[in-house]
């Protein structure tokens, strides 16, 4: 069970991830927005830019709390100044108009699209004394930078409001290097897990190994060591056996070529128990056989003959013959022949 636990692990926290994003997408705002333009009362409007220039990039942690800093993009990664963190309470007024109260100030807010790039996300405009800012959202940014910034205008709390704006360099760089040694720590811990897995198989395969040994061996012991009476006693019962109705019964049924029904096996469980008493249980216990791997080890011990196997159990018999030779090899970890394999089950 814990072996499957730790195979499902992986699959486990992409789906908690996947939930948590779904989660994230159930607020208008989540997410960073970079402004790209300042457009005033009188008609005039300023374009931004993060490519060089300075402009304004603001993070929402849901749709409750904002996070502003100036922030310019650079060849080798990014510079921000962190402004200000406040309180949002967000307010739908109806009819696509939104309203929010940033730290107990209203801001008009709504969704638009550029009449030239209808396909393009939304740009959110925000109102602020009589000029309009138009962000555009940047979840690249997010993705890589938003929980980093957000820390750090947390922690700038302090030294902002007394007028001290500290500048960071984000370094992409040292983004790559520790996205790589995330990669390469996770690939280690899978390796790690796959060769405990495999140690564990090789463990519990040899563990199962040495405990089929024994088993042939206490059989091969047994076989050794009966009397000459017990060997006589159990060749006096084989006599009887198929000397009886109850077998010439069975071999007329599969010289017809009849498909034995479940009865008939069970009726041939019994026999097999009262003429060789260990020996269904010794053949359970040697491997975890199919039902047709039992099958063919029954009629085989019964003395029927392998092309009158493959008929009454359905098969060909090129099938019965694979059957043999590969309970022989699973059994006594080599390869053997069919009539190897016949010869030991007539041991039993």
């Amino acid at each position: 069970m814990r072996k499957i636990l730790l195979l499902l692990l992986p699959v486990l926290l992409l789906s908690a991830c996947e939930e948590n994003r779904e989660k994230e997408q159930q607020f208008l705002l989540q997410g960073a927005w970079v402004l790209q333009q300042l457009q005033y009362a009188s008609g005039d409007s300023t374009e931004k830019t993060a490519q060089g220039d300075e402009t304004m990039c603001i993070i929402y942690k849901g749709d409750s709390v904002v996070y502003e800093c100036w922030l310019s993009m650079t060849p080798t990664g990014m510079v921000i100044v962190p402004k200000t963190k406040a309180d949002v309470t967000l307010i739908d007024k109806g009819g696509g108009q939104l309203l929010y109260l940033e730290n107990d100030k209203p801001r008009p807010l709504r969704f638009c699209h550029e009449r030239d790039s209808v396909s393009a996300s939304p740009l959110l405009v925000i109102q602020r004394n009589g000029v309009l800012y138009k962000y555009e959202q940047a979840d690249d940014i997010y993705r890589e930078w938003g929980a980093e910034i957000c820390d750090i205008v947390s922690r700038e709390k302090e030294n902002i409001s007394n007028g001290i704006l500290n500048r960071y360099m984000l370094s992409s760089k040292e983004r790559q290097q520790e996205r790589k040694l995330q990669w390469f720590s996770f690939l280690l811990a899978l390796g790690v897990l796959v060769v405990m897995i495999i140690a564990n198989l090789a463990v519990a395969g040899h563990k199962a190994k040495r405990q089929l040994q024994l088993q042939l061996q206490q059989i091969l012991e047994v076989q050794e060591n009966r009397s000459q009476g017990v060997k006589e006693a159990v060749k006096t019962m084989e006599n009887d056996f198929f000397a009886s109705d109850a077998y010439a019964n069975l071999q007329k049924s599969i010289s017809t070529g009849q498909r034995l029904k479940e009865p008939d096996w069970v009726d041939i469980e019994e026999q097999l128990k009262k003429v060789y008493p260990g020996f269904t249980s010794q053949l359970r216990s040697l491997y975890p056989m199919s039902e047709l791997e039992y099958q063919v080890c029954q009629l085989i011990k019964l003395r029927i003959a392998p092309s009158d196997i493959a008929c009454v159990l359905s098969r060909d018999a090129s099938t019965i013959s694979t059957v043999r030779s590969r309970l022989y090899k699973k059994v006594f970890g080599r390869k053997g022949s069919t009539r190897q394999w016949d010869d030991f089950i007539l041991s039993m």
